[in-house]
């Protein structure tokens, strides 16, 4: 694969995943519902206003994983969703009022939590309640989050029914060691009846979710993982990264930190992993994600029309995202709003038909400008810096000349070249996209004392 590991190993820190720029420790209380509002307003009166993305989140689970670091509320309730459902019901009015109904829905995502909490007949209410509401492409891509453990063959039937064509699955690991630390037991076979099912229903799409870094892992252990994970043929693998954060997530206090891998055995886990998925023809789209080459993924990548937003890549960059549920973040224009991040707060303000936010940010041209570098640099690898200049009004190498000082060291280590007007990043320095990202963040230094993820 050509890939200096060593470096990678160099370049391990801490950094934003660059689902959102300015990321979400920018977003504040000033930005309030009326700002959401007013930039809906201008963004639907704009001629060619773009099509839509929905996401819904589904915030509840039945029982706690350990690794997990997403707004979840755990309950036994089942009766849970038939409140919360009509308190989405109620924010989307909001949104509705303010959209123009000819603008058509192109990607709907429901994530969670575990979406599958939900009965089928509860499913089918919500979805019945958005299609109400908002106009759908009739190509759209429709795809849910499964938790194989919950999801029965009524479950797969409504989706397909409902039309809901793609689907992603958290595997995380499957040696039985690992699971019984985190808190998940989730059998191979559990999972690869859950993926037959879900082909026997027509599921175009198939992605599944692993994570590295977790206790007791090895190179040898997570590698037999891979092993069973190529032989159910996924579409899309994701190879997420663990984020140890227990001073934030309190759950994640049940793992001792002597039981998670040192760093030298986390570098050899994701080598391994991916000379494996590259051996079975798996392509490295970034930022943990393998996708087959004939996946949307890899065509729109191929394309330059790979897009990133809070849900990972997307083939759908062109359209606004609103999204609904307790602590969700709409991306609409030049502004973030993110909801309340608590289901106490949330409901009574969504039930009532009013918009949810709790904070966001409305984005100065400055921000706009470097977003769509950092946006370009994550999906393509590279960066014709005259054509952007040129787009723009600007000359690139005056206006970041400090960020392209910055990447004068990752270009003697390998990680990128700059030659002529174009940026091009490395097979290795892929695997860093996050760090030659970070010297173009003039935000950063903003926030010095938040705790982000590790690179690598």
């Amino acid at each position: 694969m050509n890939i200096d590991f060593s470096l990678i190993a160099k370049y391990d820190r801490s950094g934003p995943r660059y689902t959102s720029y300015p990321t979400a420790p920018h977003f504040h209380e000033g930005f309030t519902a009326d700002d959401f509002r007013r930039e809906i307003a201008r963004t639907n009166a704009e001629a060619g206003a773009p099509p839509l993305s929905l996401y819904v989140h589904l915030p509840f689970c039945e029982s706690v994983c350990f690794f997990c670091g997403c707004n979840v509320t755990f309950t036994s309730d089942r009766r849970r969703p038939i409140a919360y459902t009509e308190s989405l019901v109620g924010e989307m009015d909001a949104v509705a009022a303010l959209v123009d109904r000819r603008r058509r829905v192109e990607q709907l995502h429901w994530g969670g939590g575990t979406p599958t909490f939900f009965r089928p007949e509860q499913m089918r209410a919500l979805h019945e309640a958005t299609r109400a509401r908002f106009e759908f492409a009739l190509d759209a891509e429709v795809g849910i989050e499964v938790d194989p453990r919950e999801a029965s063959e009524e479950h797969f039937a409504t989706l397909a029914a409902l039309g809901f064509n793609r689907l992603s699955m958290g595997v995380q690991d499957f040696d039985p060691r690992v699971q019984k630390a985190v808190n998940r037991i989730q059998t191979e076979e559990i999972t690869r009846r859950a993926i037959a099912q879900a082909r026997a229903v027509g599921f175009a799409s198939v992605s599944l979710d692993l994570i590295y870094g977790l206790p007791h892992q090895t190179e040898a252990t997570f590698a037999a993982t891979v092993a069973k994970v190529l032989a159910l043929d996924p579409d899309r693998v994701a190879v997420f990264n663990f984020a140890y954060l227990p001073e934030i997530v309190r759950h994640q206090k049940a793992i001792p930190r002597e039981a998670l891998p040192s760093p030298a055995e986390k570098l050899a886990i994701l080598r391994r992993a991916s000379e494996d998925f590259a051996a079975a023809g798996y392509r490295y789209v970034g930022m943990d994600h393998f996708a087959k080459p004939t996946d949307e993924l890899c065509r729109a990548q191929d394309a330059g029309q790979l897009t990133r937003n809070f849900q990972g890549y997307s083939t759908h960059g062109g359209c606004d995202l609103y999204a609904f549920g307790v602590s969700a973040i709409s991306q609409v224009g030049r502004a973030y709003a993110q909801n309340h991040k608590s289901v106490h707060l949330y409901e009574p303000k969504a039930r009532a038909g009013e918009l949810a936010t709790q904070r966001g940010i409305l984005l100065t041209p400055e921000d706009e400008l470097r977003r769509e570098v950092i946006l370009r640099l994550m999906c393509d690898f590279r960066l014709d810096t005259a054509a952007f200049g040129k787009r723009h009004g600007i000359a690139f190498g005056e206006h970041f000349a400090e960020a392209l000082e910055a990447l004068v060291p990752m270009e003697r280590d390998g990680l990128l070249t700059v030659r002529g007007d174009t940026i091009d990043v490395t097979p290795t320095g892929r695997y860093l996209i996050r760090n030659i990202c970070m010297a173009f963040d003039a935000r950063l230094a903003e926030k010095p004392g938040h705790k982000f993820s590790r690179t690598v």
